[in-house]
């Protein structure tokens, strides 16, 4: 083949990734991870780490680190077309981990995976996780833009967050201080927080066929779309501010695997939660997607919170004083059930 008809040599942006765009991306990002910033944060966006100098204070400082994602909530944004609520379900998903063992969140990562990275998806992504940082009070020290063309097509995305968080050691929430007659205190979730989508889309989208514009329920003031895409109550600082008010026993954040499976995490093996159905309230969306779907109870139950995103545990005495703070931060809490001696599952549920 003659020189002058050779092929051009190939390029990083003709493969599909656009060094140029990250870079944009980046630039258009910095005022907003710097919004996050607490005094203990040194240095600035760029480094190749973060850095963070212990807080002052702590006697025998425990770190306590979390990781988590999105999930399939991710499809309903990506329908829509809004980006910039799900980056506060990235962060409630990490730093509400960490308050179950008695942390408070300091700082948190983001590693974005890109099919193809454009400034304004990153910077409408960063909004909802810089949000969710100011919330619960921790710095953005880091995070990572990948472009994987070929392997994600080019709308797709997936979101992952690492959250770092700090106790004292003698003060780290383990099962063994929850005894028998411990009441349990509810926090409500007014929606799905970030799990059980794959359930929610395919009975709500794909089997109902109901459109995400329509709406979320016969007589609802919200659409379908804009119930799905509701953002995760962040409900580490009111937990904070709790442990530092009152002797908690533990803490269930009530994720995968919903009561049935969280609420034990935080007891010992000797002991069970007893809940009151009934104490709380359950919002519509789960009766609309229990009737789309044809789905029964039981499964509701392992798949859904069914209105309770925390759960906290705390001697009996205590309890109205607990119920107390947690209010003065912003949240309905209600008591749901109590500690019962000896082995087994989550009772009360219907």
């Amino acid at each position: 083949m003659p020189e002058n008809l050779a092929p051009p040599g190939l390029t990083y942006a003709t493969a599909g990734v656009d060094i140029e765009a990250g870079e944009q991306a980046v630039a258009a990002i910095r005022d907003l991870v710097k919004s996050t910033y607490r005094p203990e944060v040194l240095g600035d966006i760029g480094g190749f780490g973060g850095l963070f100098a212990l807080p002052e204070g702590y006697r025998s400082p425990v770190l306590v680190a979390a990781t988590d994602g999105v999930g399939t909530k991710l499809a309903v944004a990506t329908a829509m077309g809004r980006y910039s609520t799900v980056g506060i379900d990235l962060v409630a998903m990490c730093v509400d981990d960490l308050v179950c063992q008695g942390a408070e969140p300091l700082f948190f990562l983001d590693y974005q995976a890109l099919g193809r990275l454009t400034p304004e998806l990153v910077t409408e992504l960063m909004e909802g996780i810089a949000e969710g940082c100011r919330e619960a009070g921790c710095a953005i020290l880091g995070g990572e833009l990948a472009e994987h063309p070929g392997v994600l097509a080019p709308d797709d995305f997936d979101l992952v967050g690492f959250a770092v968080g700090i106790v004292e050691r003698d003060q780290v929430l383990t099962a063994d201080r929850v005894h028998p007659d411990d009441v349990l205190i509810g926090l409500p979730s007014s929606g799905l927080r970030s799990n059980g989508y794959s359930l929610a889309r395919k009975a709500l989208l794909d089997q109902a066929r109901m459109p995400l514009s329509g709406p979320a329920w016969e007589g609802a003031t919200v659409t379908l779309g804009e119930e799905l895409l509701r953002p995760s109550v962040i409900f580490a600082p009111a937990v904070v501010s709790l442990l530092r008010s009152v002797e908690v026993h533990g803490i269930a954040h009530i994720t995968g695997g919903r009561l049935p499976r969280n609420l034990p995490r935080a007891l010992p093996n000797d002991c069970h939660a007893v809940l009151e159905w009934g104490s709380w309230d359950v919002p519509a969306i789960f009766g609309e997607i229990q009737r789309a779907g044809g789905v029964a109870g039981e499964e509701m139950e392992r798949v859904f919170n069914l209105g309770l995103g925390m759960v906290v545990v705390v001697p009996p005495d205590l309890a109205t004083l607990a119920i107390e703070v947690l209010e003065e931060s912003g949240h309905r809490a209600r008591l749901v059930g109590h500690v019962a001696a000896g082995p087994g599952p989550v009772a009360g549920l219907p």
